[in-house]
């Protein structure tokens, strides 16, 4: 007969600690007291994420393993740029050109395309610009390194009374090698 009380305690004791985890996975309302639930954590969400993009330079070069990035990119004389492209490596030949176009808006317009080093020489775009876009074009006049970079607001810039503002900044860069 103990042996059957022991049986019904450990199956009560079972059932109420499986309760409690249960209960402890649901989370309750906010400390606004609107009634929303707030998910658990997942463990990916504690992880940080890779900020490296996914773009042609991190992927990798025909012929290599899966996961190993190529060694450096192929030269080719002319090269179209967008802002898909941010965080990329690209490789000009020496006489070629760099033709890039970052679509804005008026609200969230991108800054003028800058290029440091000596390897680019700006050039004439050759077309009208529309408010917000960032158009430029580069040409390879020496070998070496040059990063093109440009920003833009993250929120629109001339918000109504009301609205959303914030003073983030999205960054564009692009890194050139002529050869």
């Amino acid at each position: 007969m103990r042996r059957t009380t022991l049986h019904r305690t450990t199956v009560t004791t079972l059932a109420a600690a499986t309760l409690l985890l249960m209960g402890c996975g649901a989370q309750h309302g906010g400390s606004g007291g609107d009634g929303s639930a707030s998910p658990s954590p997942s463990p990916s969400a504690t992880t940080p994420s890779s900020t490296v993009p996914s773009t042609p330079s991190s992927a990798s070069a025909p012929g290599t393993p899966s996961g190993t990035p190529s060694a450096s990119p192929a030269c080719t004389p002319h090269v179209e740029l967008t802002a898909a492209d941010d965080g990329r490596a690209v490789c000009l030949t020496r006489g070629g050109q760099i033709r890039l176009t970052l679509d804005g808006t008026r609200e969230r317009p991108w800054s003028p395309v800058t290029a440091s080093g000596d390897a680019l020489k700006a050039a004439n775009p050759g077309i009208a610009v529309l408010p917000g876009d960032a158009v430029a074009a580069y040409d390879a006049v020496a070998g070496g390194d040059a990063k093109l970079t440009s920003s833009r607001p993250v929120c629109p810039q001339h918000g109504s009374p009301g609205q959303m503002s914030c003073k983030s900044v999205e960054e564009w860069t692009v890194t050139v090698t002529v050869r």
